[in-house]
């Protein structure tokens, strides 16, 4: 970072997530970009995101909330104007996963979701990272600053190793939609 900073981050490519995307759903033509406009992650991700899926030849709206208390309208009138949602990482809609399902299973309008837990929650598809090796990699690095004396601020920010496709059986279901080859299920026995 060329700072007194590094770290790890749980972000998954964001290029790959717009290829799972169009994988599962190639002759969608609109895309509802769903986001909390106060997380400055969320933003970061449309803004990454956006012009790769618009590239891919998707016309992209963005459906911006503040807040929770906003968040079922907006879904209503992205359900109404979208073939499919994506939802990047995002802390708002993680917390409020039932309240987008609410309103895109009955309108029939998959999600695909930037992290597994909103995917349990309200989505067809995502692509998935280890949190256990995200864990491993952090501790490597705290472990090669504390014990081996690495300079920190040459050290790159590094990102989780294994990335694995992973579907909802049950919003799969609900919509009428085959899941794809190569995708593990998500175990939503939690949920």
């Amino acid at each position: 970072t060329g700072r007194n900073i590094s770290g790890t981050s749980d972000l998954a490519p964001l290029d790959q997530q717009a290829e799972l995307l169009q994988e599962w759903f190639p002759d969608a033509q609109t895309v509802g970009l769903l986001y909390c406009s106060s997380e400055a992650n969320s933003q970061y991700q449309i803004g990454v995101i956006k012009p790769i899926l618009e590239e891919m030849g998707y016309t992209c709206e963005e459906y911006t909330f503040t807040d929770s208390n906003d968040l079922s309208s907006i879904v209503s009138q992205a359900v109404q104007s979208c073939d499919v949602i994506y939802v990047p990482t995002d802390n708002t809609v993680a917390d409020n996963t039932g309240i987008i399902a609410n309103a895109a299973i009955p309108a029939q309008v998959p999600v695909v979701a930037g992290e597994e837990g909103i995917c349990s929650g309200c989505g067809v598809a995502t692509l998935s990272i280890s949190y256990y090796e995200l864990g491993e990699t952090t501790a490597q690095m705290a472990y090669d600053i504390l014990v081996g004396g690495e300079d920190i601020a040459s050290m790159e920010i590094q990102y989780a190793p294994t990335l694995t496709k992973k579907y909802n059986a049950d919003i799969c279901s609900q919509l009428g939609l085959t899941p794809l080859e190569g995708y593990e299920v998500i175990d939503t026995s939690e949920e």
